[in-house]
């Protein structure tokens, strides 16, 4: 058997490193073009007060940033985005999580549950929007009729600042909740049922003792997914802000992303909102970092 040289050997090496790198170039490329490119223009717009049409604008440095610090309908965006997420990912990672035990138990109708359920996430919120501002509206609403008869009073979910930024959140929950219930279902199928055999030899009893000892830490990566997702996918809230409420009433559900569409296409201060968006982009970057270091380290895969 001749040994190969030292020489030919790393030649081979080379000569399949390029082609890895050949068949990735499309990729490679097309990210570039699409991701990259865009973001390190939207980078460089941050720093100048160009106005969309405009043919001279000027490099301002870190004005557009220091404008944000004295801004208070932009920081009351910032404030208003992260309640959105606070109510909108637990709630969906919760009642997704106990859906999804719910409907694993299910024999019969399992598929059936799983597109009710999901049906959420796939329809158009714009179609979707008509139908929650009917149940909403505070005179001829049905939710807010089955209110009065209870005795509770009758509440202007969407038009009431104080109750317009939680009720859109329980509806972002109310879209999310579809697509975590099935990320779930993935998650459980995974779990080997001889452990639930091994638990129950052990004398683990079924429910709560055996759902938080056994179920739920081998769920462990499936959850961190599911928050990581479903925490960037909160922040995005746009529609249902454009659709009900169009960031009112008096601004109370001005989110980030939605001040920025102001910006740009409304104000037309493409510096303003590119700066903006450079904000929102460190904001997903932040909370999904911290969130994956946190759990990371009580996590076992």
């Amino acid at each position: 058997m001749t040994a190969i040289s030292p020489t030919l050997r790393r030649r081979s090496e080379q000569a399949e490193a390029l082609r890895g790198f050949a068949l990735a170039a499309p990729a490679i490329l097309l990210l570039a073009l699409l991701v990259v490119a865009p973001l390190l223009v939207v980078f460089g717009l941050s720093f100048t007060d160009y106005s969309l049409g405009a043919r001279h604008w000027a490099f301002t440095g870190l004005g557009n940033y220091a404008r944000i610090l004295g801004d208070p309908r932009a920081l009351g965006a910032v404030g208003h985005t992260l309640v959105y997420v606070l109510v909108a990912v637990p709630l969906s990672v919760l009642l997704g999580l106990m859906l999804a035990l719910l409907i694993q138990e299910r024999v019969r109708l399992r598929r059936a549950y799983e597109v009710v359920f999901f049906l959420p996430a796939t329809s158009t919120f714009i179609a979707m929007a008509i139908v929650w501002q009917f149940l909403l509206h505070g005179r001829i609403g049905p939710i807010n009729a089955w209110l009065a008869w209870l005795g509770v009073g009758r509440i202007d979910f969407l038009t009431d600042p104080a109750t317009a930024l939680p009720t859109l959140a329980a509806i972002g929950a109310w879209q999310l909740v579809g697509q975590t219930t099935v990320l779930f279902l993935a998650g459980l199928a995974g779990v080997p049922a001889d452990i639930h055999d091994a638990a129950a030899l052990d004398g683990m009893g079924r429910g709560w003792d055996r759902f938080l000892r056994v179920t739920l830490p081998l769920l462990g990566p499936t959850v961190l997914f599911v928050v990581v997702t479903t925490t960037i996918t909160a922040f995005q809230a746009f529609d249902s802000i454009a659709a009900l409420t169009r960031g009112g009433p008096a601004g109370s559900t001005e989110t980030l992303l939605y001040k920025i569409y102001l910006e740009a296409y409304q104000y037309t201060a493409m510096g303003y909102a590119a700066a903006l968006s450079i904000l929102f982009l460190a904001a997903i970057a932040l909370f999904s970092l911290v969130q994956i270091v946190l759990a990371d380290k009580r996590i076992h895969y």
